[in-house]
């Protein structure tokens, strides 16, 4: 009965030591991962990642990983020329592949969130617009127009309708626009309110599937396969 005391004491050890052992080898993963992780074509500010899963040694001899949450900071990009800075983007990511001696990541699926926030889209509008939330899935679009007709400029305020076009651009166009029976003043303040603008800056293999105003910006939803992380 000792001796099998002793047996369960030092396999308790072994276990513990184990744990710790795996988890210290996730945090130096995780830390690792986030000074690798890369945009083609876009500069990005911070990013978070989390590795699921236990024990994660044996994912890593394996080379693949059964589940990652990454959350990325601050993504920029050209877009219209204009910068689009999208605010935060947060992905689960499965099945991922370590590829390139550990250098590179690619998850076979891929689910998530962007955001991008009102003040990061009024810097992607025409200059003298400014973007906010509208209520009710709209979002307020203020812009100032000088009109030669008048002999001074004109700003008016309207509620717009956001879509995405062909799963990568953003279209922001007012449902109407007070015209004020002055021809050809609907058409100066609809050039300056309505507006597209792509989103680029997401990881390869990701792309956007529907968009929503909130208060706290633009949420875009983005799904994706085979999308490639870092090298």
């Amino acid at each position: 009965m000792r001796a099998l005391r002793i047996w369960v004491i030092a396999l308790v050890i072994l276990a513990a030591l184990f744990v710790a052992v795996d988890r210290v080898a996730v945090y130096i993963a995780e830390s690792q991962a986030e000074d690798r992780v890369e945009v083609p074509g876009a500069r990005i500010g911070s990013t978070d990642i989390s590795v699921k899963g236990f024990p994660f040694l044996t994912q890593l001899a394996g080379s693949e990983l059964d589940e990652v949450d990454v959350k990325i900071t601050g993504i920029e990009t050209r877009a219209g020329g204009r910068t689009l800075r999208i605010s935060t983007m947060n992905a689960e990511l499965r099945d991922v592949r370590l590829t390139d001696g550990f250098s590179g990541a690619v998850a076979a699926r891929a689910t998530g969130t962007a955001v991008i926030s009102y003040e990061d889209l009024t810097k992607a509008a025409s200059d003298g617009v400014k973007v906010e939330y509208g209520g009710k899935n709209k979002v307020k679009v203020t812009g100032t127009v000088a009109v030669p007709f008048l002999g001074r400029p004109v700003s008016r305020s309207v509620l717009s309708t956001v879509t995405l076009l062909d799963g990568r651009t953003v279209r922001v166009h007012a449902d109407k626009v007070p015209g004020e029976g002055i021809p050809g003043l609907e058409k100066l303040i609809r050039e300056k309110t309505d507006f597209e603008r792509e989103v680029g800056g997401l990881p390869n293999g990701l792309k956007l599937e529907r968009i929503q105003p909130t208060e706290d910006g633009l949420e875009i939803s983005v799904t994706g396969t085979e999308v490639r992380l870092a090298g």
